[in-house]
């Protein structure tokens, strides 16, 4: 049995050194030393009379006591966090990645919904690539990501499925014995490189015109005649034409859009919850 309370600052390392998977992480995040995480943990497991993390030279594991004292651990800091925030004002905070190719011009309407859900929840988005947004969210930069699940990945909640299209301006005509110009995001990004995979096993040719650090960017390439570009038909302005089938172009799949979360507050699922079905309306149409 523990004699004394817990330290709560030993707590909440045990937690940042499994959430970010290395103690050099935790260290910065919590603003100390790497030697000062470490001894706050050694003193934690002294406290309760377990090893908690196992530690290698490449990453750190948690033994099975560690596993399941985790979920207490977190739900010790949360309620403290909650009672302090009665005196300090502090506002519950839920952190949202969303992929670039499904942020489009319903991002306004689906923030709003969120809000109204719950007007006193901080809400932080950030935008970027479905792969970028992966790697931050496993080591836990994002409470939440939504994004374009690629051909293979089988977890998350499907949100959506939504076709993609090759479009291009009204007035754009393909050059004769030209490649095939493509407007595309930078790399990584999966559908710039799905496009050029289906091109590529069609053997039609092809070459990249223009590269923009958003969609909103690529989308005014293709309005401004620059070329052709794979892309959802809601994120294109209107008056894009598909000219897939009249260049005899490879059909593009249909791809998913997931939502991964690990949020357990009542707070914040409600939130997503409001915030799926906002989605799911949108991306019907």
């Amino acid at each position: 049995m523990i004699a004394t309370s817990l330290d709560l600052d030993a707590v909440r390392a045990f937690v940042q050194i499994v959430e970010l998977g290395s103690f050099t992480r935790a260290a910065e995040a919590l603003q100390m030393t790497q030697a000062a995480v470490s001894l706050k943990l050694k003193r934690l497991e002294d406290r309760v009379g377990f090893r908690l993390v196992e530690r290698t030279p490449r990453y750190v594991e948690l033994s099975a006591q560690g596993n399941a004292f985790l979920e207490h651990a977190r739900a010790l800091l949360d309620a403290h966090d909650r009672a302090l925030s009665v005196f300090s004002g502090t506002r519950q905070r839920l952190t949202i990645g969303i992929s670039d190719h499904v942020a489009g011009p319903e991002l306004p309407a689906l923030i709003s919904r969120m809000n109204a859900q719950d007007p006193d929840l901080v809400i932080e988005i950030r935008i970027g690539s479905s792969g970028d947004l992966i790697q931050r969210y496993e080591r836990r930069e994002f409470d939440t990501v939504i994004v374009r699940q690629h051909l293979g990945g089988t977890d998350g909640q499907i949100l959506a499925e939504e076709t993609l299209g090759w479009f291009a301006a009204p007035s754009w005509q393909p050059r004769a014995n030209e490649p095939l110009p493509l407007a595309t995001l930078a790399e990584p990004c999966g559908v710039r490189a799905l496009a050029g995979k289906l091109l590529d096993e069609a053997a039609v040719p092809w070459t990249e015109v223009f590269v923009g650090g958003g969609v909103a960017a690529v989308a005014a390439a293709v309005m401004a005649g620059l070329g052709v570009a794979a892309l959802a038909p809601r994120m294109l302005p209107f008056g894009a034409v598909d000219i897939g089938s009249k260049l005899g172009l490879p059909a593009l799949p249909s791809l998913p859009i997931v939502l991964h979360t690990r949020v357990k507050s009542q707070r914040a699922t409600d939130t997503l919850i409001a915030l799926s079905a906002a989605f799911k309306a949108a991306a019907r149409g």
